[in-house]
């Protein structure tokens, strides 16, 4: 590091990396990391999502954590926002559930019903 420029230029930098509104992804997937929904099994999850999305090379898909999503019986939970669609709750999620979403909610488009909020309170 030799000037003050630099300096600058490498803190933008690192600021637009940690920046998620700036990152130009199409599907977030967000996953309930909180004591309920780590003591229920979260971190499998989020694992299983992130390497599932490396895996099939989804550089458009960003899986991150959130703290609590406030329905802790129905840990773990994952959300599912895409452009222009509606939010996609899935809850009593597990590493087995978390690769089927990936493959048909987030490759095919087609939203896995069952493991959603709105199937499991029927």
């Amino acid at each position: 590091m030799k000037s003050l420029e630099e300096l600058k230029k490498l803190r933008d930098e690192a600021l637009d990396n940690v920046d998620l509104r700036k990152q130009k992804a199409n599907t977030r997937i967000v996953v309930g990391m909180a004591t309920c929904g780590i003591s229920a099994g979260a971190r499998p999850v989020l694992m299983t999502l992130i390497e599932e999305a490396k895996t099939r090379g989804l550089d458009d898909v960003v899986v991150t954590q959130t703290g609590c999503i406030g329905v802790c019986r129905l840990e773990p939970i994952v959300e599912v926002y895409r452009q222009g669609e509606e939010k996609v709750t899935y809850v009593d999620m597990n590493p087995e559930k978390a690769k089927r979403v990936i493959a048909e909610h987030i490759v095919n488009g087609k939203i896995v019903n069952e493991y959603t909020i709105g199937a499991y309170e029927k």
